[in-house]
């Protein structure tokens, strides 16, 4: 080997050690960059120049069986937390036994109140206590009704914000695509555009799991797990109307609600055949489209059996058949045709409310009674508290088949509620766990910086080598010109 090719093979021997540097330091920069894959210099023998190195790439190392992995605990992690925080805010709503504004305490205080007031019927404050009870008791009602709207509310909006964002990620996920290529065949890296790639890819995988199939020309294909194909040269395009303000009555079979629309076409939402199935626009429809309305069937159901244990024939002498009872459907008797909402109509009878200017006698003497009648008569009173303590069937029968009595029935709905947000969240707990455990494996296989260190002092090395060696030249080359 001749001088001129050692002092070829060294300068090779230096620019492969000085891209290894900027590609250990590049890894070590990014070591906590998301969406970043480790780097590695590809090197090669140069038979042109001798027996030299030459650089051949940079290799961007990345599992793609792990990612997948790894993307799937993420969309289970996102419908989960989804799931769970509504479940955790319907328990707030209708409360749990123990806290004194949820519907089970509500209901004890009226029923407390009418035995208090049986026991001293000529007492206008105890009178006075059963009507305001009683209302607080409606009022509770509303109130949990009116926030299971909001929560209907807000998932809608939440639906709407989520398909902007999956248009836009698919269109700059489409825009990439089409760059890469052009970028690799000028010569460019283009490590960074595959790395900035697969953050979308991610970020899109949270709404609606997704399956990538690589392409030629480093571009991808990407396709739900329920079968639709988002990206396939050119982007999908989904489309979906927010309502915003929904109504208990609105879904999407009767039209009031919209559905989600791909390139013109409905798209399946929920059930084992949802085309979007898992990830968080899915956990926004089964909310909107499936949860809230169980939940509005449970609080309609406790409103008329409230209603309708008032206005059992018998129970009040003095009230006609076409009267209302105790507790109204938005001031009338109870409408068989508009069960639904009907917890956010339910009311105590004004003509009993004093607060509303009605008379708090007329729970003594009956709410069809012209005069207050004998102050001590606790007949009516008693006939009340018996009627609510009444073991009956539930309508639908959706707290079960027995007779059960208001009480039961209301202790029912806030253990299914309560039980639902155990549930919820011990999923939510276990698909965290799993998400962490999968991100945890997949760093592993990505930039260890004790590695890359190791690798520099090696560089290190190679360099100093290459730089002795020519150095060495260098001096052959003197002493021969001084010959």
């Amino acid at each position: 080997m001749n001088m001129s090719t050692a002092l070829n093979n060294a300068l090779g021997g230096l620019t492969a050690a000085s891209r290894g540097a900027a590609v250990v330091s590049g890894n070590v920069a990014n070591a906590l960059t998301p969406g970043y894959a480790r780097r590695s210099l590809e090197l090669a023998t140069n038979t042109i120049a001798g027996h030299g190195v030459r650089t051949v790439g940079v290799v961007r190392h990345h599992d793609p069986v792990l990612t997948a992995n790894r993307r799937e605990t993420d969309a289970d992690l996102a419908r989960q937390s989804a799931i769970s925080d509504f479940h955790t805010r319907l328990e707030g709503l209708v409360g749990s036994a123990d806290q004194s504004t949820s519907l089970a305490t509500r209901l004890a205080d009226f029923d407390n109140s009418l035995i208090t007031a049986a026991s001293l019927p000529d007492s206008t404050q105890r009178l006075d206590q059963v009507a305001r009870a009683g209302r607080g008791l409606s009022t509770s009602l509303n109130v949990a009704s009116e926030g299971l709207r909001q929560l209907r509310s807000d998932s809608d909006r939440t639906i709407g914000k989520q398909v902007q964002t999956l248009n836009q990620t698919l269109h700059d996920i489409e825009k990439l695509n089409a760059k890469i290529p052009a970028i690799k065949n000028a010569g460019s890296d283009i490590g960074a555009l595959l790395d900035q790639r697969q953050v979308l890819i991610d970020q899109l995988n949270t709404l609606v799991p997704v399956n990538v199939v690589p392409r030629s020309n480093d571009q991808v294909s990407i396709y739900s797990d329920g079968g639709l194909i988002l990206l396939e040269g050119k982007a999908a395009e989904f489309s979906f109307s927010v309502t915003g303000d929904t109504k208990p009555h609105m879904t999407v079979a009767n039209g009031l609600l919209s559905g989600l629309e791909m390139n013109g076409n409905p798209v399946r939402t929920s059930g084992d055949n949802a085309q979007i199935r898992g990830g968080a626009l899915m956990a926004q429809f089964e909310i909107r489209d499936a949860l809230t309305l169980d939940a509005q069937v449970n609080l309609d159901t406790l409103a008329r059996d409230l209603i309708e244990r008032f206005e059992t024939p018998g129970v009040d002498p003095t009230a006609s058949a076409t009267d209302p009872g105790l507790f109204t459907d938005g001031g009338g008797r109870f409408d068989t045709t508009a069960v639904t909402g009907l917890a956010s109509r339910v009311s105590l009878n004004d003509i009993v409310d004093p607060d509303t200017g009605g008379d708090s006698w007329r729970l003594r003497a009956g709410l069809g009674a012209a005069t207050p009648g004998d102050p001590g008569d606790a007949t009516q009173l008693r006939a009340f508290g018996a009627v609510l303590n009444d073991a009956r069937p539930v309508a639908g029968a959706i707290f079960g088949t027995g007779n059960m009595r208001a009480a039961e029935i209301t202790e029912a709905l806030l253990s299914r509620a309560g039980a639902d947000a155990h549930t919820a969240d011990a999923r939510k707990v276990f698909a965290s766990g799993a998400q962490i455990e999968m991100t945890k494996i997949e760093a592993e296989q990505g930039v260890d910086t004790d590695q890359e260190l190791q690798r520099l002092m090696q560089i290190e090395k190679i360099y100093a080598a290459n730089a002795r060696l020519i150095s060495v030249v260098d001096e052959l080359m003197d002493t021969l010109l001084r010959l």
